[in-house]
């Protein structure tokens, strides 16, 4: 008892001190029926001022690699979800949904997978086995999965990328093209027909050949009965002048479809020095390209979701992505401070009311 209590008096002090703005990012998405969510590290969840941030801040979380086959498929026949089942208690004690991401991926694939030389009919066998499993392991706890991300690749256009699963060796059917996401989705939907199921993808946020690839796929799965109900836009944004009307515009096209649309790893990397530090300038020009596209979603009944890439810079990607170039891409500076880009998302959330 006194060792809860005094692990519930530790993380008091850390929301006060790391979240001084009210209301929250999540007060103010819940009294508008919205979800916003960010990407988690298991590891970082002993951190008192971590948890009390993603406990308060947010009502949605995803793992950031807690979920991926080098972590939860280790052997051929050894499922590990010591990670993972980090992840989704504390989602569940502070009544958070949980997003899973991501059942297949031409990345963080282990060796055994990735160097076995299989057949296209073992290999197919493999992947239906690994995607009933994970999806049946956390059969209504996780409310919506990223079945398949990035297939499509972004220098050919037109062109699925080259992975074992589509054609290295590829898994069993004849036909190519989006028939192996499609297999994926009907497994994941056989193994939990309550959750929802999402094609998630980089560089097409925008109008352009990828996404409109990505848009023909959705349409035909929608067509013919294929289990799909959403797509994630994921927003890594390096770019500081993105074009928000033709984001605005994409997202209405693939919702006019019927499916949701979830902004799923936003961040808006920006220059900065040696030490990490961005220029106040590039901060409010940061706030501006949140506000800008929390508001395009927003704007779209069925654009329900604004998750980011992790919340704080003390663990954000960008800098070691960059060679330490970019940062400063998050919500949170290194010390849980909010910055401008909190509140302009959190002005957005207040005006809104989705549902």
């Amino acid at each position: 008892m006194l060792a809860g209590y005094w692990k519930y008096v530790v993380l008091s002090i850390a929301l006060a001190a790391a979240s001084p703005i009210s209301p929250s990012l999540r007060a103010s998405a819940d009294r508008g029926g919205i979800l916003v969510g960010t990407a988690v590290r298991p590891e970082q969840l002993s951190e008192p001022a971590y948890a009390a941030t993603l406990a308060h801040e947010f009502n949605l979380l995803e793992p950031e690699d807690a979920m991926k086959w080098e972590v939860l498929h280790p052997a051929p026949e050894t499922f590990d979800f010591t990670q993972a089942d980090r992840i989704v208690p504390f989602a569940a004690q502070h009544n958070m949904k949980v997003r899973g991401h991501t059942l297949v991926w031409h990345q963080q694939n282990p060796k055994w997978l990735t160097e076995g030389r299989y057949t296209p009919d073992q290999l197919a066998q493999i992947l239906e086995k690994h995607v009933k499993t994970v999806v049946g392991h956390y059969r209504g706890k996780v409310f919506a999965w990223d079945v398949v991300n990035e297939a499509f690749d972004e220098r050919v256009v037109g062109k699925f990328r080259r992975t074992i699963w589509y054609d290295q060796p590829g898994i069993r059917r004849a036909r190519k093209g989006s028939s192996y996401i499609e297999d994926c989705f009907r497994w994941a939907h056989e193994a939990d027909p309550a959750a929802l199921l999402f094609y998630n993808d980089a560089e097409a946020e925008a109008m352009n050949p990828k996404s409109d690839e990505i848009y023909a796929m959705v349409r035909d799965f929608r067509r013919r009965g294929v289990p799909i109900d959403g797509v994630g836009l994921q927003m890594h944004i390096s770019n500081l002048h993105p074009d928000i009307p033709s984001i605005s515009e994409n997202i209405d096209r693939f919702t006019a479809l019927g499916v949701q649309v979830h902004i799923t790893e936003m961040d808006v990397a920006l220059p900065v020095d040696a030490d990490g530090n961005a220029e106040a300038e590039d901060l409010q020009l940061q706030a501006e390209i949140y506000r800008n596209i929390a508001a395009a979603c927003l704007s779209h009944p069925g654009c329900t979701a604004i998750q980011t890439w992790g919340f704080t810079d003390k663990y954000s990607w960008i800098g070691s992505h960059s060679k330490r170039t970019q940062g400063a891409a998050l919500l949170f500076d290194r010390n849980y401070r909010p910055k401008p880009a909190y509140d302009a998302l959190r002005s957005v959330l207040e005006r809104s009311r989705h549902r």
